[in-house]
C-alpha cells in the first residue's frame, strides 16, 4: 500500500507540473495568457497563434473546427494539463467538439463560460452589452447562456468585425482605431447598456480607449483577467496548480509574421521565441 500511495503522489506531481496549452487565431489570446501568467506565475504556458488562418470571426464553423482539433493535437503531444480555447470565435464553434475530442487526455475550457458567470453574480436584472466577431454573435451563445441563467439579464450584441484585423495589424491607441471604435460603439444596438462584454480576446487591447469612449458610465468587461481567475479557481480545486515554474513558456504559430513576433515581445517585455509550426504540411 505504501507503494502505491507513493506512484500516486509521483504522478500528481507529474501531472502538476505539466503546461497549460492555450490557442487563438493570432495576438489575441496573449492577453489571456499574460494574464494568467500574471495571476499563475509557476505555471508554464505552450502558446499556438494561428497565424495563418486569423481572423477566425470570418470563417465557417467547420473550418474553425478543422483548426481547432490539429493544434490540439500538438497541444496533446506537448503534455498539457488544461487546453484554454483564448478565443471566443473558436469557442463558440468548436469547445463541445473539441472536448469530446481531447477526452481525458486534458482539461478543456473556453473564454465564454467565465464570463456569463460573471455576469450572472454581477448584473442581475441589468442590461448588458456584446461586441466581438460575426461568428461570436451570429452564434448566440452568449444570449443562450445568458438566458439559461433566467436572471433577468437583457443582452444587447453588436458585430464588430474589423476591430480584429485592426488590432492584428498593429492599429490600436491611435486615430484610425479611435474613429473605428467610435462608429460601432455608437450603433443603436448598444443603446442603454450598463455593462459592455468584450467578446474577443483582442479587445482589452483596446480597452483604454473603449473606456474612454463611455467616460466611465458603463463597467467595461476584460475577458482575460476574468479567465485567468477561472484557469487558477479550476487548478487549485483540483490539486493541479504547480509549486514551482519547469521550463520556459513556449510559442508557436501556423504563419511567422514580424508583427506577431513584436506583439509578444511588446507583451511579454523580452524576446520570444517563436516555432513555426504548419497545421498541414
Amino acid at each position: 500500500m505504501p507503494g502505491f500511495w507513493l506512484i500516486s503522489l509521483i504522478m500528481l506531481q507529474d501531472k502538476k507540473e505539466r503546461p497549460i496549452g492555450i490557442f487563438d487565431s493570432g495576438i489575441g489570446g496573449l492577453t489571456v495568457a499574460q494574464a494568467i501568467i500574471n495571476v499563475l506565475p509557476n505555471e508554464r504556458i505552450v502558446y499556438f497563434g494561428d497565424t495563418a488562418h486569423l481572423p477566425y470571426g470570418d470563417k465557417s464553423t467547420a473550418a474553425i473546427q478543422a483548426y481547432a482539433v490539429k493544434i490540439c493535437d500538438l497541444l496533446i503531444r506537448q503534455n498539457c494539463k488544461v487546453i484554454l480555447i483564448a478565443c471566443n470565435s473558436a469557442s463558440a464553434a468548436a469547445y463541445d467538439l473539441v472536448k469530446e475530442y481531447v477526452g481525458s487526455k486534458a482539461k478543456v475550457l473556453n473564454v465564454i463560460d467565465p464570463i456569463v458567470q460573471h455576469i450572472g453574480k454581477t448584473y442581475q436584472h441589468k442590461t448588458i452589452g456584446l461586441i466581438g466577431t460575426k461568428q461570436t454573435v451570429n452564434s448566440n451563445v452568449y444570449r443562450k447562456k445568458v438566458d439559461e441563467l433566467d436572471l433577468g439579464i437583457e443582452l444587447k450584441s453588436h458585430a464588430t468585425p474589423l476591430l480584429a484585423a485592426m488590432i492584428e495589424e498593429g492599429f490600436f491607441n491611435d486615430s484610425i482605431s479611435e474613429s473605428v471604435i467610435h462608429a460601432y460603439l455608437s450603433d443603436p444596438d448598444l443603446k442603454g447598456i450598463e455593462a459592455l462584454i468584450l467578446g474577443c480576446t483582442h479587445y482589452p487591447l483596446i480597452k483604454r480607449q473603449i473606456e474612454g469612449y463611455y467616460k466611465g458610465e458603463v463597467d467595461v468587461l476584460d475577458a482575460s483577467q476574468i479567465v485567468a481567475q477561472h484557469v487558477k479557481a479550476y487548478l487549485e480545486e483540483n490539486n493541479l496548480a504547480a509549486d514551482k515554474l519547469v521550463g520556459d513558456h513556449t510559442f508557436y504559430v501556423s504563419d511567422f509574421t514580424r508583427s506577431f513576433e513584436e506583439s509578444t515581445r511588446i507583451f511579454f517585455k523580452r524576446q520570444v521565441h517563436l516555432e513555426h509550426y504548419p497545421l498541414w504540411e
